[in-house]
């Protein structure tokens, strides 16, 4: 059975600085497995922020994760100041990914991991191709990276 591998882009635009609490901790003294999705959510919801909107407030759709891949690399430990660089890639009309780099102050990649995020109209039940200005955002977001 082959692994998961996550492929970064060579730019990230956006970077989150997250504390890891004691909440985040399993029986090993680690960051659990379930507490990097909820690390994940956080940065997603500061990286939709620094771009005007929210997962229920996309240009009037909302966005559903459709997918997850997460690829361990080392733990994460309580106290610890972590990054979490934030790039997006359009994969569909309806879609697209977010890729998220989580390391540590020395620069060490603890964890590489994508989600799927589809643009969703949650009254009508149904998904929605991704709204332009929205798309112009997400494109034009990992152009300008400093």
């Amino acid at each position: 059975m082959s692994r998961v591998t996550v492929q970064l882009p060579e730019h990230f635009p956006f970077t989150a600085t997250i504390p890891i609490r004691i909440t985040d901790l399993n029986y090993g003294g680690h960051v659990g497995n379930d507490s990097i999705l909820t690390l994940l959510h956080e940065a997603r919801m500061q990286y939709l922020h620094s771009i005007g909107y929210t997962e229920l407030a996309f240009e009037g759709v909302g966005l559903i994760m459709s997918d997850a891949a997460i690829e361990f690399k080392g733990e994460l430990f309580y106290g610890e100041a972590i990054f979490i660089a934030v790039a997006a890639s359009v994969t569909s009309k309806v879609g697209f990914d977010l890729v998220y780099r989580i390391y540590n102050s020395k620069g060490t990649n603890l964890v590489l991991a994508r989600t799927g995020m589809i643009c969703f109209d949650y009254a009508a039940k149904k998904v929605r191709p991704i709204p332009a200005p929205a798309l112009n955002k997400l494109e034009n977001r990992n152009e300008n990276v400093e």
